[in-house]
């Protein structure tokens, strides 16, 4: 008799643990499970994204923070979440510095005369209305110019030649982008009087790249400028020849001391039905640089979360969490719209349960890396096996932090998904007159677009702690 008890014990406590991790290990339901594989079947066959893109690329251009373009995406964003069915839309404030780029002119004086297209750099100060003529002092990476000797370059033009390689994640931008952000004030405190630099990009496409800079607080503000890539190979050649080069550099860029723009942040919400206070997070940022028309920077990702949150607004029910779609401000210029979010949102940091963003990429995604807690790596698990028909692996690592603005959210503790496309192509566009809405694949867009709803859906649907 009690032999038999303890077996009927023994027995039941195995049923019961059984069950309990098959309930903790599906995050989904079979009824769930099923709707949103016809979530990802709506998506695949759906041009929404592709036409968002479209209207943002036509109707608003580019989008530079505080220009009437980034006024007039305000309102397309604002409307446009309207009309695809979010519950709640709404805009917070963000405040910048103000600039405006001027026209920039830049020309080989010897040994050989040639003109050359550049650019300059977000936030560079300008030349003055007769530019700057200057003996050229070439170093092939940052790390040599901050080498160079204290008042080595006084009276001279620095610059830096290093080529950024292509990879499919990206992998060369931190190397070659340094140059971009620090070497004006590097330069200056040789003593050079601008600092010109290879575009940091992939192309042979005679085209500058744009993008942030800044000053430190120590060295002196001097004019910073990007050569197209052709025309970065046309000045070393010179070098080549071992002779003098001396370089011409305009630039009529005002950024006024002091002086603020406003800009500001749309979010839009699917009210979850179970537990509204849970957010999980999808986003881009609304803005781009004053070139091209911000088609892949970042209009794909605008697009990408619009579409994905209504097709979830369409089913007939609200999912369990609230979906939010952020589309940051002046991502471009430091974040400031991310900043300024976190900040407005640190009391309720913890309803933000899971995010990602977009801002990457041109070509399909192909890799899904976590970063949550170890116990709800099961649950990642399921979703990496709904993910996989489309071409889409689940890392091995568990680090994740969301891309660009919502970085700043995962480091205020929000756990994270990060979703690698293929960039190949990305830096021959990024931050130029290039980005333009003919660079955009439909079909890739439609498999992203996917996996970005199958992912908003499996989010909000699931009751997992993605912190524990």
């Amino acid at each position: 008799m009690f032999k038999h008890s303890i077996t009927s014990i023994f027995i039941s406590f195995i049923l019961s643990f059984i069950c309990a991790f098959h309930l903790h290990a599906n995050a989904l339901s079979e009824g769930e499970l099923a709707q949103i594989k016809r979530l990802k079947k709506t998506a695949l066959n759906s041009d929404l994204s592709y036409q968002l893109v479209e209207s943002l690329t036509t109707e608003v251009g580019h989008r530079l923070m505080g220009s009437e373009g980034d006024k007039k995406a305000i309102k397309w964003a604002t409307l446009k979440m309207k009309e695809l069915g979010f519950d709640k839309v709404w805009t917070e404030d963000v405040t910048g510095p103000k600039w405006t780029r001027g026209e920039a002119t830049g020309r080989i004086i010897s040994p050989f005369p040639q003109p050359v297209v550049v650019i300059a750099l977000g936030g560079s100060v300008g030349t003055g209305k007769a530019g700057i003529t200057a003996p050229v002092e070439h170093f092939k990476t940052l790390a040599d110019l901050k080498k160079a000797p204290k008042g080595s370059l006084t009276g001279k033009i620095a610059f830096v030649s290093y080529q950024m390689k292509r990879h499919i994640a990206g992998n060369d931008y931190g190397t070659a982008v340094g140059t971009r952000v620090d070497g004006a004030s590097v330069a200056a405190e040789k003593g050079a009087v601008a600092l010109i630099m290879r575009s940091v990009g992939t192309d042979n496409n005679r085209s500058a790249h744009t993008g942030s800079m800044r000053y430190d607080d120590v060295a002196k503000k001097i004019p910073a400028a990007a050569l197209s890539n052709p025309d970065a190979d046309l000045l070393v050649n010179q070098f080549s020849r071992g002779k003098p080069v001396n370089f011409y550099l305009k630039i009529t860029s005002n950024n006024p001391k002091g002086e603020t723009v406003k800009s500001a942040n749309v979010i839009g919400e699917i009210t979850g039905s179970e537990f509204p206070d849970e957010i999980v997070a999808i986003g881009a940022h609304l803005d781009s640089w004053d070139v091209g028309t911000g088609a892949i920077d970042d209009g794909l990702g605008v697009a990408m979360v619009l579409a994905s949150a209504h097709n979830i607004a369409q089913l007939p029910t609200r999912p369990k969490k609230t979906l939010r779609v952020i589309l940051f401000a002046a991502e471009e210029v430091g974040l400031l719209g991310a900043k300024a979010y976190v900040k407005q949102h640190k009391d309720n940091m913890t309803h933000h349960v899971i995010g990602a963003e977009w801002d990457f990429g041109l070509g399909r995604i192909y890799k899904m890396t976590p970063g949550v807690g170890a116990s709800s790596l099961n649950a990642i698990r399921e979703l990496a096996q709904i993910l996989a028909p489309m071409g889409v692996a689940l890392a091995p690592m568990n680090n994740a932090r969301a891309q660009s603005d919502m970085s700043l959210l995962s480091d205020a503790g929000m756990p994270s998904v990060n979703f690698s496309p293929d960039g190949s192509k990305y830096f021959d566009y990024h931050h130029t007159e290039n980005d333009t809405f003919d660079k955009i694949d439909p079909q890739d867009l439609k498999q992203n677009t996917a996996v970005y709803t199958v992912f908003s859906y499996f989010a909000t649907q699931s009751t997992i702690n993605f912190r524990e």
